[in-house]
Formats: C-alpha cells, structure tokens, sequence
C-alpha cells in the first residue's frame, strides 16, 4: 500500500509566508509526508519539531546539485537530525549536464551518503529522456553508468509522459530501485508545452501509475504541481480530493 507524500515547492510561497501554517494545513489535508526543496533558513531542531506536532514523515529532500558538490557534509548532517534519509538530485541546469562528469560526480557523492547511511536520489525532468549518451536516453545511461547499491530512482512520471514514453512501463523496468514516485498530471497546450494541473484533470493516467508503483513496492508515492492555476493550497486539497475518491474505489494508497 503506497504511502502519500507532497513536494513542498508546490506550496513554495505559503510555506516562505507561512511555514507553521502551511505545514499544519498539508497534514489535516491527510498527507502522511512531506519533500522538502528548501527550509527558509530554519533549524533542524525546528523543522523536526514541526514534523512531530503535525505527525509528518520528511520522505526526502531535494538539494541542489552544487550544494551536494561543496557541502555534502552539511546537508547530510541536517537531513539527519530531521529524521531524512533520502537525499535527492532536482535538477541540472544546461550548463551542469556534462554527463560524464555528472555520472562520476554522482557515484562519489553516492558513496559518501552510502557510508552515512543515507540514500542519493536523481529527480528526473523530460531532458533525460529527449537527451542521448552514448545510444541511450540520458535517463537509462545514468541508472547503467551509477550502481543501483549508491543511486535510487526518484521517476516524476508527469515529465516521463511528456518525453513520451509510458510511465508505468519505466516503474516496472526500475522496480527494486524506485523507493519514491511523483505523482503529477499535466495538460499539452497548444505551443508544445506542459501545464501541470490538479490530479485527475489532466492527460497523465495516474491509476496506471500508483496500481503499477504498488506492484513493484514503491514506498511513497508524492503528489506535485509546478505551478498552479488556482491557489496552491487549493490545489493541493483538489488533488487530496481525487486521491481520497480514487482511493475509495479501490486504489492502493493509504491516506
């Protein structure tokens, strides 16, 4: 049974305003966990607090490639004392992805978070699938190149459907490596682009993924918009909606 989490950047400006406020609001909505991007200069022991008052999991955090390079120790020693194991790559800018440089950078500071007992993660947008290295998607290269035992999958399958490729197939292909999924629907518009939206109103076949992610034991299955139409704490209750309903006919997720 999946476990349901949120990416905090969905509600980025409520938690910048409000990080109190904003936490208390996402666990009474009924997520079980929370992913953090940033934590707007808090303390560890503040954020741990919070966390335990509001009874919420820290499933991961999304760090900055640069801050893994220079300060490893650092984010490694906060994410512990917040209860967080699970350290993940969000993003690399065009300037960043020289591949080889990236796959070797990320085998090093896999094994440091190895011997610390924590997880490295890589975040996935739709580059690495519509990027090559050597004759594959930059995407499998990556997951070759890095051994499973000191890099796990964090697949966002909202960006993997845009590649145009099928998200449940790529879960069922890293299953074993694929401790979180994100959750994310997204509408075409017409210059090509990716509109995410609330669950259930867009293109993404959301049952396929969380029936597909169950099979394989994913643990967390994490809802994110990148940016919302309607107030993002709106939003995030609209897709609590869905979840709760999907869950109701029989959906395997826990909330």
């Amino acid at each position: 049974m999946l476990k349901l989490g949120l990416q905090l950047y969905t509600v980025r400006e409520e938690m910048e305003q409000d990080f109190e406020g904003t936490l208390k609001k996402v666990a009474e909505l009924g997520y079980q966990g929370v992913e953090f991007h940033t934590f707007f200069g808090r303390s560890s022991a503040d954020v741990k607090r919070l966390l335990d008052e509001n009874g919420l999991v820290a499933l991961g955090t999304h760090t900055q490639y640069s801050s893994l390079l220079n300060d490893l120790d650092s984010e490694i020693t906060y994410n512990k004392e917040i209860g967080n194991n699970n350290i993940i790559v969000p993003f690399l800018s065009p300037e960043e992805r020289n591949w080889a440089e990236v796959f070797n950078n990320l085998k090093i500071i896999g094994e440091k978070c190895k011997e610390q007992g924590m997880v490295l993660l890589y975040h996935n947008h739709e580059f690495e699938f519509t990027e090559s290295y050597q004759d594959q998607t930059v995407f499998d290269a990556m997951y070759a190149e890095v051994p499973a035992s000191i890099l796990q999958v964090e697949l966002d399958t909202c960006w993997v459907h845009f590649a145009g490729y099928d998200p449940a197939e790529y879960i069922h292909k890293y299953a074993g490596r694929l401790p979180i999924v994100h959750w994310k629907d997204m509408k075409k518009l017409e210059d090509g682009s990716a509109q995410t939206v609330e669950l259930g109103q867009g293109e993404v076949n959301l049952a396929a993924i969380a029936e597909a992610a169950d099979k394989v034991g994913v643990e967390w299955i994490v809802v994110e918009q990148d940016l919302c139409q309607n107030p993002p704490l709106e939003s995030i209750s609209s897709s609590m909606e869905w979840v709760q309903n999907y869950k109701n006919n029989g959906g395997p997720i826990h909330v």
